[in-house]
């Protein structure tokens, strides 16, 4: 059976997280990286599904969701709903580790630090672009098209909640990835060389 695309349901979000571990190290499988499987889907992929569902969606073959595509089309609106709903609720769960070196912190504890210090998206990017979307695939639907719907689909949902322009980050690491969203017809806006990140711009619709 072919996955198809579908709006994301409450029971989803068991795959949200097991599917962002899973393309957690640069698209790659990150399992070996955490000893927590679900501190990374705390800040890449649950809050959108419990805050925002509107616009998530999940492509689902005879095995189960394998891939989602999750966004706001404020971002900043987005960030503030983090900080008054979604971070409280985390950081209980996850040590701060400020008093650790950060030279000496493990995966783990890189991202227990963004939940207890959350890193706005940069001005320029949400200047440019004020919607963003995050979308991962895992190997066995890549390479199917359903990248491509995926994006088509979210797209033509964020315009009809009123957004002009999108923006994504993608790891400088992830070339995959990259290669995809500008064969697809993303713009480069700038690349954060610090956070090792790549911001790429679209239309939304």
């Amino acid at each position: 059976m072919a996955a198809t695309i579908r709006p994301y349901r409450a029971q989803d979000l068991a795959a949200l997280y097991e599917i962002c571990l899973k393309t957690g190290d640069s698209g790659a499988d990150g399992t070996h990286l955490y000893a927590d499987p679900q501190v990374i889907g705390e800040i890449y992929a649950a809050p959108y599904g419990v805050l925002n569902p509107s616009l998530a969606f999940v492509a689902e073959d005879e095995q189960g969701v394998a891939g989602y595509i999750v966004g706001a089309a404020d971002t900043r609106a987005f960030e503030a709903r983090l900080d008054a709903e979604w971070w409280p609720t985390r950081r209980p769960l996850y040590a701060d580790p400020s008093d650790i070196p950060p030279t000496q912190w493990t995966s783990d504890q890189v991202r227990a630090w963004q939940i207890h210090h959350p890193r706005p998206t940069p001005r320029a990017v949400v200047d440019a672009a004020p919607a963003h979307l995050h979308i991962n695939l895992l190997p066995r639907l890549q390479g199917q098209g359903i990248g491509k719907a995926f994006v088509d689909t979210w797209r033509a949902a964020v315009a009809a909640e009123g957004a002009a322009r999108v923006h994504l980050g993608c790891s400088v690491d992830n070339h995959r990835a990259l290669r995809f969203y500008e064969l697809y017809g993303w713009e480069h806006l700038l690349t954060d060389e610090k956070h090792g990140t790549v911001w790429m711009v679209i239309d939304a619709g």
